[in-house]
């Protein structure tokens, strides 16, 4: 600065040759180190010094750098330097330019979620905010979270943009606050005004604002005597304090309470008006409203046809009167709404008259509160299987039999545990352990002759032996499940179309044309094969005046696919009395609607293939064995 003598760009970018006598050579980097002097068109320059890529290419290249050199002070520079410096200005050139600061960081916001405490003071409640902090020109401006039903005020703005002082002072006058201040103005005003601004400060008010730097997770910042918790920051805060300060952790402050969430209602006790459902009603609002019922389940487990939808069971009273030991009950349980209802068989010359024992309705366990605010439990069907001893009213009763139907219905439901198979067998797997030779050479002790087969009181036995507490559901569930037809107890095929035949020509039914024609019409395949519970569902459509278990017994014999499909044609075939007639026989239902039960493990089940049994429990290879 001042010197007069040319600065700049002295020699443009191209190569040098040397000095003569080598003119004819070119200067290269080995030519240049500190402390070198070299002559570039007679201009004889010195290297001093080299920075760090220069010193690290040059040791690649295997060349020994010099030391630094210092260079020559100049003592006219220096005697201008002390000039300068002794110099007070009569104006400052401190600069006040913040339009830099504006174009870099225009719309760049920083977030920061915060926590006030405020239940020290009368009414005061823990409220959330959101302070922003504009870095294009350092101010904040802060919001309030208000949720939904708090009963505050949405304000839009909890503290307006501005800068934050750190300390709280009182008011100042209009015009006491400026980035300059002015000493004296003379001359006129507006152009032309003179003013002088004082260089030295002696009259600014020093206030200190909140910068970014003072911002970091965990502080607590002073808002005009609110203390404010700075717990979390959005994603871009936490990215630029990563890149401006190397801040790595910014774990959130936990200042959220556990809460324990809404407690439960609390209900009056039941007054015995009504039922329990409809007073539950009448306390969920103002005006008293009726109990709904479940219409869908209502739909699906109406009864629909011969489908009944109803378990029937066979009880017995549990007492030590000899008189009631005797007698049998028919519990009925509705799957429909969940009600229950016992019938008591009537018995020529038992001295007790028979009929409805007890009026269809939901029934209460037994061991409950009367007047609870608890919802009572009732007997629903999953706690009526045979072996169980249930309360109707403080009367006990033990099931000990159920129907066809009952059976069928909790085998393909999965929810029943007492009638799941596979629950079942993976309770005894559990309860036999390692004593599997021990259960083989029990089955082999019990069938001399190698048959596969094993009589249903061996296999009681036998069960009980393996696990006492297995119920008679679940023994009859093993039993049924591998069930060995004989020959005996087969019915021949001749004997069941005369059966068939006799009871379509009690009824007089002569609709096996449309009945053809319907069963050709849902063949879309036109193979004269069709799913069997689609016949039985078109068999019940036309009203044809078969039982249902004789009617399945008749769509099994015509199965002629291992998927189930029956040759429809063949069956209606042989069904028609009138063109392919054969000698009646008579026939008795089995599930007629007097019925009162058969004997517990008899009758339906006589020989379990115990090979089978085997081989769901152990594996085939074991057992083979």
């Amino acid at each position: 600065k001042n010197s007069g003598v040319p600065q700049g760009t002295l020699i443009r970018r191209h190569r040098i040759p040397k000095p003569a006598p080598n003119d004819d050579e070119y200067y290269t980097a080995e030519d240049f180190n500190i402390g070198c002097e070299i002559n570039l068109y007679s201009k004889v320059f010195k290297l001093t010094n080299a920075d760090d890529f220069t010193k690290n290419f040059l040791r690649k290249m295997g060349v020994r750098v010099n030391d630094i050199e210092n260079k020559p002070e100049n003592p006219y520079t220096k005697y201008r330097k002390a000039m300068d410096e002794s110099m007070q200005p009569l104006r400052p050139y401190e600069k006040h330019d913040t339009l830099k600061q504006f174009l870099d960081h225009d719309r760049h916001v920083l977030r920061f979620f915060c926590y006030w405490d405020d239940t020290d003071n009368m009414f005061g409640d823990p409220r959330e905010m959101v302070l922003h902090y504009f870095l294009a020109d350092d101010t904040i401006e802060i919001r309030e979270v208000i949720p939904a039903n708090s009963g505050r005020d949405a304000a839009p703005m909890f503290l307006r943009r501005g800068k934050l002082p750190k300390n709280i002072e009182s008011l100042r006058q209009p015009g006491e606050i400026t980035d300059r201040t002015v000493l004296n103005v003379f001359g006129p005003t507006g152009h032309g005004g003179r003013y002088i601004l004082d260089s030295l400060k002696t009259g600014a008010v020093n206030t200190d604002f909140y910068r970014d730097s003072d911002l970091t997770l965990g502080a607590v910042i002073n808002v005009w005597g609110r203390k404010l918790l700075i717990c979390d920051a959005d994603e871009f805060t936490k990215e630029y304090y990563h890149t401006k300060y190397g801040i790595e952790n910014f774990s959130s402050v936990q200042y959220k309470k556990n809460q324990a969430g809404n407690p439960p209602r609390q209900f009056p006790p039941y007054n015995g008006w009504g039922s329990e459902e409809d007073s539950l009603c009448s306390c969920m609002g103002l005006l008293p409203k009726p109990p709904k019922r479940d219409f869908i389940k209502f739909m699906e487990k109406d009864r629909r046809g011969l489908d009944s939808n109803v378990l029937r069971f066979l009880a017995r009273m549990n007492t030590t009167k000899p008189i009631d030991q005797e007698r049998r009950f028919i519990i009925s349980y509705y799957l429909s709404d969940d009600t229950i209802s016992v019938f008591e068989p009537p018995v020529r010359n038992s001295g007790i008259i028979g009929g409805k024992f007890l009026e269809r309705s939901r029934i209460k366990k037994p061991n409950q509160q009367p007047y609870s605010t608890d919802m009572s439990q009732y007997y629903l069907s999953n706690d009526l299987f045979v072996g169980a001893c249930v309360n109707f009213n403080s009367h006990i009763f033990v099931l000990i039999d159920a129907d066809e139907y009952a059976f069928r219905y909790m085998e393909q439901n999965p929810g029943y545990s007492k009638a799941n198979i596979n629950a079942i067998l993976q309770k005894l797997v559990s309860a036999v352990g390692s004593n599997q030779d021990e259960i083989r050479s029990f089955f082999m002790k019990n069938d001399p002759n190698g048959l596969g087969c094993l009589g249903y009181d061996q296999l009681v036995s036998l069960l009980r032996q393996v696990d006492p507490n297995i119920s008679d559901q679940e023994i009859m569930t093993v039993a049924r499940h591998y069930s060995q037809r004989t020959q005996e107890d087969a019915i021949d095929s001749q004997k069941l179309v005369a059966i068939v035949q006799e009871q379509l020509r009690k009824r007089n039914y002569e609709g096996f044309g449309k009945l053809l024609e319907d069963c050709m019409q849902n063949d879309k395949d036109k193979q004269g094969l069709l799913d069997g519970e689609i016949v039985r569902t078109i068999f019940r459509a036309h009203n044809v005046p078969l039982p249902d278990d004789l009617l399945r017994a008749a769509l099994s014999m015509s199965v002629a696919t291992e998927k189930g499909e029956v040759a429809y044609k063949n069956l209606i075939s042989q069904m028609n009395w009138r063109d392919c007639p054969v000698p009646p026989m008579q026939y008795e239902p089995s599930s007629d609607p007097n019925w009162v039960g058969t004997q517990q493990g008899k009758g339906s089940v006589s020989m379990i293939n115990y090979q089978n049994l085997l081989d769901d429990c152990f594996g085939k290879g074991k057992s083979s064995s």
